[in-house]
């Protein structure tokens, strides 16, 4: 969806496009209980205005109001409220087919942007002055020529070990189940996140009454989560969530995904970026994924836009995206991460001071207010989608 984005960004732009996908759109899928969700910080929102998207994006997502966050069997909690100050939204939650499908039919009608799919990528060359691009599609190896080539094809990018990209990975030795919930009560358009002695656990309004739902989950005891029944399942995260929502009522099909923090060395080379998980993958606390990659697209497409009569793929262009980006991807890695170890944590003293660290964020706005723009991604020096402006 980072690549597609991208793509859009560029719509409309005196330049020619070319998307690479190996799965078509599945724009004709009818939706089910179980259709995925992402979160969008309401920078997010502002990045589709940039765009001219956000008011069809806007008819399939749902508003996150207020957030909750608490520490199971402690003491501390901090909330945060849209209206209070001054949004419409904390962000929202989209089901992926839905996003998908209108990332599809934008791109269709998008003149300069052209759709090869399915394709598989199998290598490439870099050239002074271009990039050759091998593909097979339809039982067919081609070639293409660009001036630059996007990775924007996830946490094991073939793009960065074609390049042959190090990265680092932090395997958190915790996988994410993933699953739609239906709970008792209305859930007001309130996001709960809740830290546990086994790692967070997340549910987002959706449509529908439903809830979507990240728990996390100690690797060595993942089997055992995927194997109980539904009944054990709901049974075992009221436990552990509450009764907040009253008691849960359904649950739709369970998935589980390993953690790991992933950082790569580079993300840049002549007439090669990354973006997105290609760039940096993060534990899914406080939604932070698709909201940095989207932040990686509104700084690169400007970067692109700009270079006019430059090459954009050289150095020297590409080198102010890396710049631009190094700030957030450093502060959004370090505070998901520091996170996840902090609250997984049961020493006493980092148990105390952690959950008085949550009561005094609830109690000094200006605090609260610096760590939701961060998470809502408004801090920094923002590009012009992620004010609202087209390019």
């Amino acid at each position: 969806m980072v690549g597609a984005s991208l793509a859009c960004a560029l719509g409309n732009q005196p330049l020619r496009v070319g998307v690479i996908e190996a799965v078509p759109f599945r724009s004709e899928s009818q939706p089910s209980y179980d259709d995925r969700s992402i979160a969008l910080a309401y920078g997010a929102r502002k990045i589709f205005e940039g765009m001219g998207l956000w008011q069809q994006v806007a008819e399939i997502v749902t508003p996150i109001k207020k957030i909750h966050v608490s520490d199971r069997g402690h003491f501390g909690s901090t909330r945060m409220d849209a209206a209070r100050e001054g949004y419409p939204a904390l962000g929202y939650v989209v089901e992926n087919r839905d996003i998908g499908q209108l990332f599809a039919t934008t791109l269709a009608s998008l003149p300069n942007v052209e759709l090869i799919c399915p394709a598989t990528l199998q290598n490439f060359t870099i050239n002074a002055n271009d990039a050759e691009v091998v593909i097979e599609r339809d039982g067919k190896i081609e070639t293409l020529t660009t001036k630059l080539i996007v990775g924007a094809d996830g946490g094991r990018s073939v793009v960065r070990q074609l390049a042959g990209i190090d990265h680092t990975s932090d395997d958190y030795n915790q996988n994410a189940v993933i699953a739609n919930v239906t709970p008792g009560k209305d859930h007001q358009n309130i996001a709960y996140e809740r830290f546990t002695d086994s790692g967070p656990l997340a549910l987002l309004p959706m449509s529908g009454g439903r809830c979507s739902l990240v728990w996390t989950v100690d690797r060595e005891n993942i089997g055992a989560v995927m194997e109980w029944d539904d009944g054990t399942f709901l049974a075992r995260l009221q436990e552990r969530f509450g009764m907040r929502l009253g008691l849960l009522q359904k649950v739709g099909r369970r998935n589980a995904y390993p953690l790991a923090l992933v950082r790569t060395d580079e993300h840049i080379r002549p007439r090669l970026a990354l973006i997105g998980n290609a760039a940096h993958v993060l534990h899914p606390i406080a939604g932070q994924g698709f909201n940095l990659g989207i932040r990686d697209v509104a700084a690169l497409a400007q970067v692109i836009v700009e270079a006019k009569d430059d090459d954009i793929g050289a150095l020297s262009v590409l080198n102010q995206y890396e710049q631009w980006r190094k700030r957030d991807q450093d502060c959004v890695t370090g505070l998901t991460d520091g996170l996840v170890r902090i609250f997984s944590n049961q020493i006493t003293p980092l148990v105390i001071a952690r959950n008085s660290g949550l009561l005094a964020m609830d109690m000094i706005p200006p605090v609260k207010r610096m760590l939701m723009r961060q998470t809502m991604g408004l801090a920094g020096k923002l590009p012009k989608l992620a004010r609202g402006i087209p390019l």
